[in-house]
This record gives C-alpha cells, structure tokens and sequence, in this order.
C-alpha cells in the first residue's frame, strides 16, 4: 500500500518561512503529479502547489503564488513545498498528495482527481 509521509509542519509568526517535505514508498504505479493540498477548519480542501513529473512544470493556487515553491526528487520520490511571507490565512493541515495519470480534462489542482494521500501536517501561522 502507498505511503505518503509528510513533515516540517508547525507555528510560524506571520512573514515567517517553512519547509514541508512529502516522500512517496510502496509505489507500484507511475506518478504523473505529486504535489500539496491544505485545508483550513470548516473549509474544502484546495490545491496548493503541484508538479508534474513528465516536463516538470509547476502548478500554484492563486494565493500561494510568488510565495510558495514546490521542488522534487523524483529519484527519492520526494516533493519539497518552501513556503515563505506566510500570512494567517495558510493556516491549516497540509496534505500531499499523488496522482497516476495524465488522461481526460482533469483540473490539476483540483483535490478530487488526486488518487493516494498522506496523512497531513498542521501548519499554524499567528499574527
């Protein structure tokens, strides 16, 4: 069974920085995006970053842009998300997350087309 671990959460001040960091184990299909999810108490989850294996390319939430950056290992299986300016509104539990194919219009943000996840890590930002 697929293991996502996550780590690097915890209480930063607002304009503080943090480092999440996600390895994939037990794989037994190709990942065609691995990439990060929050949610916030009382709300859906989103889309936060997400990188597609295949080119490379980045895909960022429209409030974590210029802000967040994903980065992987996809020899480790590993995607790092560098959070910095972080504000009171990216408090919530952060979850990665992996999806297998490319096919069909998907939204590649979108929380319900992701196929294996990890257990999340809480990230607290205080003002």
């Amino acid at each position: 069974q697929v293991q996502l671990v996550e780590s690097g959460g915890g209480l930063v001040q607002s304009g503080g920085s943090l480092r999440l960091s996600c390895t994939a184990s037990k794989l037994s299909l190709i990942v065609y995006t691995m990439g990060w999810f929050r949610q916030a108490p009382g709300k859906e989850r989103e889309g936060v970053s997400v990188l597609r294996r295949e080119d490379s390319k980045t895909f960022y939430g429209d409030s974590v842009k210029d802000r967040f950056t994903i980065s992987g290992d996809n020899a480790a299986n590993t995607v790092y998300l560098q959070m910095d300016n972080l504000k009171p509104e990216d408090t919530g539990v952060y979850y990665c997350a992996v999806r297998y194919h490319g096919y069909g219009g998907f939204n590649i943000l979108g929380a319900g087309t992701y196929e294996d996840w990890g257990q999340g890590t809480q990230v607290t930002v205080s003002s």
